[in-house]
């Protein structure tokens, strides 16, 4: 097995753009349950400021998001939010921090890839932002939230709205009325049937959509229509699932 090199904790702590003035707490926000022994218990470990940051994090995004999108209803903030703070986001902000390496772990974890798994490096990431609130308080967390996840918040990676709720919103800005589904199609065994809805909306062709059921067909239908009008980018929409 090749030899782990760790980098200086300067560096990590440069990353993430906080210097731990309490160098324990930096160090318990690192450590995962897997590492303790008779020298590092549980509650040396990064749980409680995982717990923590989870919350910290939640009251700072969410603060940024309501001043950054003052036309948003509440829903599509929620939706954001629940976006910029899922596991996978913060294991992507870990990793861009370079946390891998410092990261403390059983002999087992480690073996098995835990530097890699998006749950512990997600964890982690949530463990330093809830350090930084003990160490330095709620300005220096939601400096180091501010300067990680302004971009993302920018650029959402994923739709905001599922397809139907995106058509009939974007109809509606247009003046038009609400879009209609129709079944147009069925084939497959009565088991596992597939449906082929199209949706049309008034003055304008319609576009057609298959799934296992008629509300994955409409999505499906829905999403069609929103990526030939060039509402979506197709590498980016997806359908309701």
């Amino acid at each position: 097995m090749a030899r782990l090199v760790k980098p200086p904790i300067s560096a990590l702590e440069a990353a993430i753009g906080h210097d731990y003035s309490d160098p324990k707490l930096l160090a318990r926000a690192l450590t995962h349950v897997s590492a303790s022994s008779s020298e590092v218990t549980r509650g040396d470990t990064y749980q409680r400021l995982e717990f923590l940051g989870d919350r910290v994090l939640g009251l700072a995004v969410s603060d940024m998001l309501y001043r950054a999108f003052p036309d948003a209803a509440e829903g599509e903030l929620s939706r954001r939010l629940a976006d910029l703070v899922r596991k996978e986001s913060c294991a992507e902000v870990a990793i861009e921090w370079g946390v891998g390496p410092h990261i403390r772990l059983g002999d087992g974890e480690a073996q098995t890839g835990g530097r890699k798994k998006t749950a512990i490096l997600g964890d982690i990431c949530e463990a330093l932002i809830g350090a930084a609130f003990l160490d330095a308080g709620f300005d220096a967390a939601r400096g180091i939230v501010e300067r990680a996840w302004t971009p993302r918040m920018h650029a959402p990676r994923r739709p905001l709205r599922d397809p139907k709720t995106a058509l009939q919103e974007w109809a509606q800005a247009r003046g038009k009325p609400t879009p209609v589904y129709r079944e147009v199609g069925r084939s497959g065994p009565p088991h596992a049937p597939v449906f082929v809805i199209s949706v049309e909306i008034e003055d304008m062709d319609g576009a057609e959509g298959k799934g296992s059921s008629k509300r994955i067909a409409e999505q499906s239908a829905a999403q069609a229509f929103l990526i030939r009008e060039g509402v979506w980018a197709g590498d980016k929409a997806q359908a309701e699932t």
